[in-house]
């Protein structure tokens, strides 16, 4: 069985709708599936003011937070942020640089990488912030696996993002398109698909 670890970070809930859409899509591929959300870094008088991000930290409070066990238990690492000024989030960023044992062990070689985003605005950063998360997995030695233009679902008008599914937000809360869930569907069934693949290639090699 392949295994799929959904890492992300998500205020108001974009990022973490994608991440379900991503999750569920595993299962239905026949991938055993961790979904975890990494530690926020925001103080939490911060956080109180914006209602929506409140509510959100609020209403997942039982996603469990991500591990280095998590990544090195996982064939395919889907990772999703928020951008922020065109990069990944801070909170994604701080975990990404608690790798560092892992790397140097190359335990995170070969395993499929792909990544997602959401912006407030059309264009607001989502490729810039996707092409950053590469260069992680650039080092990591990992298989990085992007939608492109696979599958028809990449035409449709909400999307058109090869390399990784993205939503626009718009400053609302839970706004994402089902253009955009179709697309990070596919875009885990693709990576599924390839890591899948490998391992039986590693093991008839």
């Amino acid at each position: 069985m392949t295994n799929v670890a959904v890492i992300y970070y998500s205020s108001t809930g974009n990022v973490h709708t994608l991440a379900n859409a991503a999750a569920v899509a595993a299962e239905k591929a026949g991938a055993e599936v961790r979904l975890r959300k990494v530690a926020e870094l925001a103080p939490q008088q911060v956080i109180d003011t914006k209602a929506e991000w409140a509510e959100h930290v609020q209403a997942t409070r039982d996603v469990e937070v991500a591990s280095l066990d998590d990544l090195e238990w996982a064939d395919v690492v889907l990772i999703g942020t928020p951008t922020r000024f065109g990069l990944p989030a801070a909170q994604i960023k701080q975990f990404i640089d608690t790798t560092g044992g892992l790397w140097a062990q190359g335990k995170l070689v070969n395993k499929v990488a792909s990544a997602f985003t959401s912006t407030s605005t059309t264009h607001g950063g989502q490729e810039s912030t996707l092409l950053a998360l590469n260069n992680t997995f650039y080092h990591w030695g990992a298989v990085i696996v992007a939608p492109g233009y696979a599958d028809p679902v990449q035409f449709a008008a909400a999307n058109g993002n090869p390399y990784g599914a993205s939503s626009v937000s718009a400053n609302e809360a839970n706004n994402v398109a089902g253009e955009n869930l179709a697309a990070i569907e596919f875009q885990t069934r693709r990576a599924v698909e390839i890591a899948t693949a490998l391992k039986k290639g590693f093991a008839a090699a």
